[in-house]
């Protein structure tokens, strides 16, 4: 069945586009991630056009965010004070991407700008998660074995990460819920990060967020993904209200029915996150990204036979 999309000015399949929803929903769920990182791609190499896949992903990313966070927030796996740090970041973040998006798309460049962007993005984070994952599991390198403990000591549920940069920062606060004393300055810079990322690619800048946490900010794994679901709610929110007063490129349909599928495919990857080991996530996530950056790139890099068509209707 096919609908027409107003904005993007062209008929697509509606199960196709709810089926893209579901998946990326469930990528929501398991990883955190938002999953804007895959559905703007995919939209572009469906022919939407990048401006509209990247304002409609950011309205997806929010629906499918709220049913994640409800999941997470019932067991206890988002730290309020944190999100609502990098929430302060992810709006200020917004504005000036806004402001970026609009001088890019005023000198034709913004689809450039768009597919190089998710190459080097993609590809680096793509690259790092994949040697984490692999040292992990014991694929490649050698685990460090584990000290053994006294007798009768209680060994801690997850290792403490200390990061001398993070600590050294000035005006300290204490985040119960992670376990953390640092500066709100390092979360207030990842959530500024997140919302010029989101603006530009759409994405929701989970897949950035969600590593950074573990390693720059130390916080543990038990509320990494749902702290991040919560910031990425509130910034493509408030990315989707930027999308529609500034660049006008939010097609309501095509966003509804991403939405459809993204909701009921949340509710799914929260659950299949709680029974799945993380190492084995995460490398399903590096593998996903990777493959996405590697067409992405093609896309750049590949010259057709003709440059310049003529269809006759």
């Amino acid at each position: 069945m096919d609908v027409y999309l107003p904005i993007a000015g062209q008929s697509v399949n509606a199960l196709f586009i709810v089926l893209l929803g579901f998946v990326v929903g469930v990528l929501s769920g398991m990883f955190g991630v938002g999953g804007g990182f895959l559905t703007t791609p995919l939209l572009i190499f469906y022919g939407i056009p990048p401006t509209v896949a990247v304002a409609s992903a950011a309205t997806q990313i929010t629906g499918a965010s709220v049913s994640g966070v409800m999941v997470h927030m019932r067991r206890g796996g988002v730290d309020i004070k944190m999100a609502l740090v990098m929430i302060v970041g992810g709006f200020f973040g917004s504005l000036l991407g806004a402001i970026l998006f609009r001088l890019f798309q005023a000198s034709g460049q913004i689809d450039l700008v768009i597919d190089s962007l998710y190459v080097l993005i993609l590809g680096g984070i793509g690259l790092l998660m994949l040697k984490d994952a692999l040292v992990a599991l014991g694929y490649i390198g050698a685990k460090p074995a584990a000290p053994e403990a006294a007798e009768g000591t209680v060994q801690p549920a997850e290792p403490v990460r200390n990061i001398p940069w993070v600590q050294r920062l000035p005006m300290r606060w204490r985040f119960e819920s992670s376990g953390l004393f640092i500066s709100p300055v390092a979360p207030l810079t990842l959530g500024f990060v997140a919302g010029i990322l989101t603006v530009f690619l759409g994405i929701g800048g989970g897949f950035i967020l969600v590593p950074a946490m573990i390693y720059l900010l130390g916080m543990p794994a038990r509320v990494v993904i749902g702290t991040s679901l919560a910031m990425v709610l509130a910034v493509s929110a408030g990315t989707t209200m930027v999308h529609a007063l500034t660049t006008r490129a939010v097609d309501i349909v095509l966003a509804g029915l991403l939405l459809i599928g993204g909701v009921i495919g949340a509710q799914y990857g929260a659950l299949l996150a709680l029974r799945i080991k993380p190492d084995l996530l995460r490398l399903a996530l590096s593998v996903i990204i990777l493959f996405v950056a590697l067409r992405m790139a093609l896309g750049l890099a590949w010259r057709p036979d003709e440059i310049f068509s003529i269809e006759f209707l």
